[in-house]
């Protein structure tokens, strides 16, 4: 006798098809608040990458067959096991609002992922072997809204950057983050499917090969992830060789009064670089042809400022080759400010002609939107005086070394940001970051997001933090010269320049757009067949 969920029509079992009956209501909310923790580990500092599938493959089964309510409720709390811990870094100078805030808008995603999964439920059976790929798709259907609302979305904790360790890196080069998410998410539809169908089969026990489709599943999720070692990455740079050098000036103090410490903190970038340069005519370090400064280097504006911009020039001038300095401009209008990288020459100072302005500002933190509204909810809002403006020009920056493509901050976890930098002729991708706010985790994360972004366009990468981590790395991902945390440190490499584009890079959004369409599609697809069977959704 079939046992049927109340409110769904009974249905002949397909023989294919695995149980039909949901994972009981107890063990469904373990499971989803395993799922969570399991993703969580996924990511750095604690980077068990083989934990994301697991974790996919945990909120697929909770979810599976239930009521559109409990599913969402199902992926909501996935999402609080998965966002609280890891956003933490959110409340460490800011207080617990925008932390819980913050989280409980991200958890919302997943909560709309757990009510996706749950109505594509009847897809799932009809076609058991389309429900590895329904998991895939889902999953990036689900990331790419998360990324974009509101007012630009937030794509951290996206399933490609817990992935930086993992073989499925190196899909980046061909379908760029989307594609890595994908294949996590298969993977765990592939675990999932594999073992629904092994308790099926062992409680029918009619089949003597019963042990065939488990066996098959975990074999495809071994080919995924071997699979994905034989991806080709980019070759290495054929071009000229340049050599930059990080300077991490530090922080007097972590937290949000680094602002009031500013003229502190520009003396250690220019005080750090001034030092290189004696270490440079003493032979002990190799002359740079390039000094990167991080995010916030001078939040006194150098342009309007004499004295600021003095002590730049001294530092410019003492090592003898440009600087991208992290700085905050005031202007265009009145109690507006803009976050700029911008090259200062040695001898002629700023050129600004080489002036990059972060396109996305953080909302709530860089500008606050309905800000009267906003100011109900908290008054901690009006920490931010002035609203940063968003530049409108991809971070191109020439200089005499090397082309780079320059982005701020959290800028490097949104895509098209990064891409257009490299359309735009860069050769080496620079993430200019300011983590005094925040503490080591936020650090690990942003730089495994900077590993992608090396692989999916095949250039060389850095990451230049104000306390860090600060760190170069290679286009196939690899690390190497990554400082500790609250230090002053600089470190200085030779990379070599790349052209060309990856495939990633050509097809931009192609993938992200198809793998989401198909996310709709089986949505569509569920309705027709629900609607067939008289099935209802609730």
């Amino acid at each position: 006798m079939t046992t049927v969920e109340p409110g769904h029509t009974a249905t002949p079992p397909h023989h294919h098809a695995p149980s039909r009956r949901p994972v009981r209501l107890p063990a469904a909310v373990a499971m989803a608040v395993t799922a969570g923790l399991a993703l969580l580990l996924a990511f750095p500092p604690y980077g068990w990458w083989p934990l994301a599938p697991v974790g996919v493959a945990l909120l697929a089964a909770a979810t599976h067959r239930r009521r559109l309510r409990a599913g969402a409720g199902l992926g909501f709390l996935t999402g609080l096991a998965l966002f609280a811990p890891l956003l933490a870094w959110t409340n460490l100078h800011t207080g617990y609002l925008p932390w819980v805030l913050l989280s409980l808008l991200q958890a919302g995603y997943l909560a709309l992922l757990g009510l996706a999964t749950a109505w594509v439920s009847p897809l799932a059976d009809r076609f058991p072997v389309a429900w590895p790929a329904l998991t895939g798709v889902l999953w990036v259907g689900q990331e790419a809204l998360r990324d974009r609302t509101p007012f630009g979305g937030f794509p951290w904790g996206r399933l490609a950057f817990g992935q930086d360790g993992s073989p499925l890196l190196r899909l980046a080069a061909v379908g760029g983050a989307p594609l890595v998410t994908f294949a996590v998410a298969l993977a765990g539809g592939l675990l999932v499917a594999g073992v629904w169908w092994l308790a099926r089969a062992r409680r029918q026990g009619t089949e003597p090969r019963w042990w065939v489709p488990a066996a098959g599943a975990g074999a495809a999720v071994v080919l995924l992830f071997t699979g994905g070692l034989m991806v080709p990455l980019a070759a290495p740079g054929s071009g000229a060789s340049v050599t930059v050098a990080i300077v991490q000036g530090n922080v007097p103090r972590l937290g949000l009064d680094f602002n009031a410490q500013r003229q502190a903190v520009l003396d250690n970038h220019v005080n750090a670089t001034i030092e290189l340069a004696g270490e440079v005519t003493a032979g002990r370090r190799e002359q740079p042809d390039l000094v990167v400064w991080p995010e916030n280097a001078s939040d006194i504006d150098p342009l309007r400022n004499p004295a600021a911009g003095a002590r730049i020039s001294a530092a410019a001038d003492a090592i003898g080759v440009p600087i991208l300095v992290g700085a905050v401009l005031a202007g265009p209008g009145q109690g507006q400010v803009r976050n700029a990288g911008l090259l200062w020459r040695p001898g002629s100072g700023p050129d600004l002609e080489q002036l990059y302005i972060k396109r996305h500002p953080v909302p709530f933190a860089e500008y606050v939107p309905l800000r009267n509204i906003a100011r109900m909810v908290s008054k901690q809002v009006d920490r931010v005086r002035a609203d940063f403006v968003a530049g409108t020009e991809p971070g191109v920056v020439r200089t005499p070394a090397a082309v780079l493509g320059d982005v701020i901050c959290f800028e490097v976890a949104y895509d098209g940001l990064v891409r257009d930098t490299v359309i735009g002729g860069a050769q080496l991708l620079v993430v200019q970051t300011n983590n005094a706010t925040f503490d080591v985790a936020e650090a690990r994360q942003q730089l495994a997001m900077v590993r992608l972004r090396a692989v999916e366009h095949g250039r060389p990468a850095l990451m230049a933090s104000t306390v860090g981590v600060s760190g170069f790395v290679d286009p196939d991902g690899r690390v190497s010269d990554a400082t500790g945390f609250n230090t002053r440190a600089v470190v200085v490499r030779q990379l070599r320049l790349t052209e060309g584009r990856t495939l990633a890079t050509r097809l931009g959004m192609l993938p992200e757009v198809l793998l989401a369409g198909l996310a709709v599609a089986a949505l569509a697809g569920a309705a027709v067949l629900r609607r067939r069977t008289g099935d209802r959704p609730d």
